[in-house]
């Protein structure tokens, strides 16, 4: 997910003072836009929002690679509507910080990505604008056409907040090139964990691993917890599954790769991203998310060398593969609520998140569009992230998941150093998560 950003611009001692706040939670901010925005608003009337002519929507995203596809389709947008819009990038490391300073500042952008971690912050907060009425009298924007997860994921207090943006799910990619080496079978759905933890074995030689077991929770570790009966929230959103035998067993068998030599351990992985490791040949095998296409495919090594498949089973058969979903949300505060909602109205078009899907942008949210992001690359079997969806299990949220799941990483490198046993480790995050629960 990534990359510059210039809607948010403060000075220095505004920064200083956001952040003093933020520390607090967030305000009740829904003060005057700053900037040009603020002139616009005063020359608007009541609720109703500025004229077409006077709107210049920011929308705001944090992926580079979506630029393209994107800005393509605001075109459409722009000439059907003539409302314009800029696209404005800020990295993902500096996305959420910067978001955060600009929502206590009331300068967020007219339109931008959110995400699971943060949805009840804001939405509860009052950040968002409310999308309830609007959605109930379009004829255009229909969220019955859209996964039940992600349309619950972003309606807060039975008030919508986004349009679903997309979803992805994880694949197994692995190396040709080291699997003919080796005489070896390509993975395929008839692996289980046994399958992949045997192969790796035999994959691992002096100048590679056979597997990247990394603390990466919807690429890697997650998948483990759910294929194994594990769980990791409760529906109420009130207890972590960390304690959970099934879940500590799963945490446990990656535990044992890195232990055994066939996975690289966190001397390695602390300073290499698992894509770094596979496209330099490190590891033969890894969980990615579907969202790491653009890099991966535009690497040489990995177009040459490598393809990908569905995740191995539990051992008792047992599939699932986490998946996740960003939303269209706009800001609460804009100067340009309907203009803003003209372009969540667009977004929400079956034609519209067609022809993002079949740009590579990533599987687009819409039922039924899937197949025209995996079918645009042909390089790969990218039928393996979309054949998925039907055995997804939701990425696992709450109102602060951002700092439990960042807790949760943080304590399981005690695990995967083997400084503490795995046991131990899991009943402690389990401690730590439902104390940070209960705080909620």
């Amino acid at each position: 997910m990534t990359r510059g950003y210039t809607a948010i611009k403060l000075r220095p001692i505004v920064m200083i003072v956001c952040g003093v706040l933020a520390v607090l939670g967030f305000p009740a901010c829904q003060g005057k836009q700053n900037g040009s925005n603020a002139s616009a608003s005063q020359a608007s009337s009541g609720n109703a929002g500025s004229s077409v002519s006077n709107a210049a929507l920011k929308l705001g995203i944090w992926d580079k690679n979506q630029e393209g596809g994107l800005t393509n389709v605001l075109r459409e947008f722009t000439s059907e509507t003539g409302i314009k819009v800029s696209v404005e990038i800020t990295p993902w490391e500096q996305y959420w910080t910067l978001l955060e300073a600009a929502a206590t500042g009331s300068t967020l952008p007219d339109v931008f990505w959110m995400h699971s971690n943060q949805v009840v912050r804001y939405s509860s907060n009052g950040m968002l604008l409310d999308l309830t009425d609007r959605i109930a009298k379009s004829t255009v924007a229909d969220i019955s056409k859209f996964p039940k997860d992600l349309v619950d994921l972003y309606t807060y207090d039975s008030k919508h907040y986004a349009i679903p943006k997309d979803m992805d799910t994880i694949g197994l990619w692995y190396n040709k090139k080291m699997f003919d080496d080796a005489g070896l079978a390509y993975p395929d759905d008839t692996w289980t964990w046994d399958t992949l933890r045997e192969t790796a074995r035999k994959l691992t030689t002096p100048e590679h691993y056979g597997f990247a077991a990394t603390i990466s929770n919807q690429e890697t570790y997650y998948n483990f917890i759910f294929q194994n009966h594990g769980w990791v929230i409760s529906e109420d959103k009130k207890k972590s599954g960390f304690d959970d035998p099934k879940t500590i067993e799963a945490i446990q068998f990656l535990v044992d790769m890195v232990q055994e030599g066939i996975s690289p351990g966190l001397n390695i992985t602390a300073e290499n991203p698992t894509a770094a490791l596979f496209e330099s040949g490190t590891v033969a095998m890894a969980y990615f998310g579907s969202w790491m296409l653009s890099e991966l495919g535009s690497n040489e090594y990995v177009a040459a060398n490598c393809d990908l498949t569905v995740l191995p089973s539990g051992r008792d058969g047992k599939r699932a593969s986490v998946y996740n979903g960003l939303g269209w949300v706009a800001s609460a505060g804009t100067p340009y609520p309907e203009e803003s909602w003209k372009l969540l109205e667009f977004f929400s078009r079956q034609d519209v998140q067609q022809k993002l899907s079949a740009s590579g942008i990533a599987i687009s949210a819409y039922t039924g569009t899937g197949n025209a992001w995996s079918a645009h690359n042909t390089k790969f079997n990218l039928k393996a992230y979309t054949d998925q969806i039907p055995i997804g299990v939701f990425y696992p949220f709450s109102k602060n998941a951002v700092v439990w799941h960042t807790m949760t990483d943080e304590q399981l490198r005690d695990a995967w150093n083997g400084t503490r046993p795995v046991n131990t480790v899991c009943n402690d995050i389990a401690q730590r998560m439902n104390q940070m629960l209960a705080n909620e």
